[in-house]
């Protein structure tokens, strides 16, 4: 950040009064500029025991296949987040079953959450996001095709639990070990 939205003045980056990290605040009126991580909201959408995947038409992992999810909006709850991307990414019209993992990812300043759903009609499509969808039996998954760590473990807790008959929700923390010096 360079300027700041209120007064278009420049920022600098320090800690406030009374604050433990730094931030930008502006040189003029003062205002402190907040950022704070996003919410990645999507679904497990499931029909006749497979699970909906989509193959990514843009990048980050141009080409990976991942579950409906996206950057929620304002204005709207984590529900209809994950509800508008399954349909934007795969046409699909889902039921959400409850909420099944939160994954923190403090190294890009993200929680990506996603809900347990079921396709209401069997429906689906490749939206403008994806190159194509499909549904998938758990020994078919292209593990080594999938585009973020959060869908891998969501996926795997998923079957994890449907062998078991029994889902709980799951929250979790994915921290990248730091790099060791050559």
């Amino acid at each position: 950040m360079k300027f700041c939205s209120h007064c278009a003045s420049e920022v600098e980056s320090k800690v406030p009064e009374d604050d433990n990290r730094p931030r930008f605040i502006c040189v003029s009126c003062e205002t402190i500029h907040y950022q704070n991580p996003n919410i990645v909201a999507g679904t497990v959408p499931v029909w006749n025991n497979q699970v909906l995947l989509c193959k990514r038409a843009i990048e980050p992992r141009y080409g990976y296949w991942t579950l409906p999810a996206g950057f929620m909006e304002n204005q709207e709850t984590t529900t209809e987040a994950a509800l508008r991307e399954t349909w934007e990414e795969a046409e699909a019209k889902v039921t959400v079953d409850g909420l099944y993992t939160v994954i923190s990812v403090p190294q890009i300043d993200q929680v990506h959450m996603y809900f347990r759903a079921t396709l209401t009609d069997g429906k689906f499509g490749a939206g403008p996001e994806s190159l194509e969808t499909q549904l998938y039996n758990e020994e078919d998954i292209p593990w080594d095709e999938l585009a973020f760590p959060t869908v891998k473990r969501t996926l795997k807790l998923f079957f994890e639990d449907r062998k078991k008959g029994e889902f709980g929700v799951h929250v979790s923390d994915m921290i990248r070990e730091p790099r060791k010096a050559p």
